[in-house]
């Protein structure tokens, strides 16, 4: 039977997604994998028979998404895709921790987000990775850290200064937040601000997901003003995360002045998106049926005067700190992740293009204002820490012309649109490009219209395991480095 072919934001009827055996899902989404698609997502849905579980490939040189589902009773088992698939690895752990069906040949199968005996009859304790010999040692790192972090544990197995293996354990927080937009689905404004804080760091993003995915199971129409206002809002949260990573970066290698000068740059766009919606973070800027707050054309002429002079004080910091010799000294060749490697786990975002993968959702599955403008997907060879930095800077500039391109086009016109109830018994797989990459938002009604059930994915899912793989051969020392070069949110993986 083939699969259910999609686009971005197209909500379709339940039951036109094709049923297959366990078995068949499996292969065939090896058989997609292989042939150069990619794992979007896998996850189950619990029913009152067992669990659906629904695996979702994406085809970006297409720009479509293929569906297809299996029903599974209560302690059914399938042969893991993980030896074959390695982009599986954590989806097959968090289907085992949430609904226990069992990936069967998984070769690391332990809990992915609990792990604290006492609290949940559920939990198990973790077991970590051990290494033996002589002079082997193991560091271990948090979950409780200095400053305002998050929590998360890192395991070095280390020889003397070289790390040979690094575990990461998140999870800690048990925040219960797909459930919470199913047990809040009457209360709409709720669930915006819920969108919101999935990752504190992402309102634009997150709160976008979720929000075109209502609005596909809504029919609204959104108004042109306001998806222009909508990527706007976006890309000035891109902006002002990459500079302020590159102000982290440059304090990491003690490059004080990049360090002092990124992280000013970053405060003149959150002050720029405090000026459109009154909040530095956006909040309360992304509503369904459009936006909240309107950009007058005397308020985008300061946008783009605050662009014009971020653009030429950026790459002037920009082509001192990458000329730096002491800076290029610690970012060369340190934390390398390789493209075949990349691809082979699925990492998406600057990470991701950081390593010769050309995967943006803004090209291979457009939404909102970039349904009207095409954006190139920038790539570098490199995969390090250098690389890592760099994409940023090239992705601000691109934002940048972006930001510039969807102002040209704000004419006079409505900013919302109302909402209708979601359709019955549908599902909507909505993508969007968050400045760490693809964010995914599935969402699904039941026999009312009503909201049964939300899976969210934020790109640090997929990248976590990269990190870990980055600095296997690297010294303890230059973790710090590799670790803000990817940038990854705790709260975004602990839903």
């Amino acid at each position: 039977m083939s699969w259910l072919e999609v686009v971005n934001l197209q909500a379709v009827p339940v039951a036109d997604i094709p049923v297959l055996p366990m078995d068949e899902l499996r292969r065939d989404t090896i058989e997609k994998i292989r042939n150069g698609q990619r794992l979007a997502l896998f996850f189950g849905e619990r029913t009152s028979a067992g669990t659906v579980v629904y695996s979702i490939i994406a085809d970006d040189s297409a720009s479509r998404l293929h569906i297809a589902s299996s029903n599974l009773r209560d302690g059914m088992k399938f042969t893991s895709m993980t030896p074959e698939v390695s982009s599986a690895y954590l989806f097959e752990r968090e289907l085992y921790e949430e609904f226990q069906i069992e990936p069967v040949g998984h070769p690391w199968l332990k809990p992915l987000r609990h792990g604290i005996p006492g609290i949940d009859e559920r939990e198990k304790q973790y077991g970590f990775f051990r290494m033996e010999g002589e002079e082997v040692h193991e560091v271990g790192v948090g979950p409780i850290h200095a400053g305002i972090i998050e929590p998360g544990h890192f395991r070095f197995s280390c020889h003397e200064e070289k790390v040979y293996q690094l575990e990461i354990k998140l999870g800690f927080q048990h925040r219960g937040v797909e459930n919470l937009f199913v047990t809040n689905g009457s209360h709409p404004i709720y669930l915006e601000k819920l969108a919101e804080s999935v990752a504190g760091d992402t309102v634009i993003g997150h709160a976008g997901g979720f929000i075109r995915g209502i609005e596909s199971l809504s029919d609204v129409k959104v108004p042109r003003k306001a998806k222009l206002i909508r990527t706007v809002a976006l890309e000035l949260e891109r902006i002002a995360v990459h500079l302020g990573d590159l102000s982290a970066l440059s304090g990491d290698v003690a490059y004080l002045t990049g360090n002092s000068v990124f992280g000013a740059l970053r405060t003149k766009v959150i002050n720029t998106t405090m000026a459109i919606c009154g909040n530095r973070f956006g909040r309360g800027m992304m509503k369904t049926g459009g936006v909240g707050f309107d950009v007058t054309p005397d308020l985008a002429r300061k946008i783009l005067g605050m662009t014009d002079r971020l653009d030429e004080e950026a790459g002037l910091a920009a082509e001192v700190l990458f000329s730096s010799a002491s800076v290029l000294e610690r970012f060369e060749k340190t934390g390398v992740v390789s493209k075949e490697t990349a691809t082979a786990i699925g990492m998406v975002g600057p990470a991701a293009r950081a390593s010769g993968v050309a995967v943006d959702v803004r090209t291979d599955h457009p939404f909102g204002g970039f349904e009207f403008l095409p954006v190139h997907k920038l790539t570098l060879p490199g995969g390090d820490v250098f690389a890592r930095a760099y994409i940023r800077y090239v992705e601000i500039r691109q934002s940048i012309k972006i930001i510039k391109e969807q102002l040209g086009g704000l004419t006079d016109g409505e900013i919302r649109q109302t909402p209708s109830a979601l359709r019955p018994k549908s599902l909507v797989v909505s993508l969007t490009e968050g400045w760490r990459g693809e964010i995914a938002y599935i969402i699904i009604t039941d026999d009312d219209g009503k909201i049964r059930r939300v899976k969210v994915k934020d790109p640090s899912f997929n990248n976590w395991f990269a990190l870990s793989l980055a600095v296997r051969d690297e010294g303890i020392s230059d973790f710090p480095l590799c670790n803000k070069s990817f940038d990854l949110s705790y709260c975004g993986f602990d839903l």
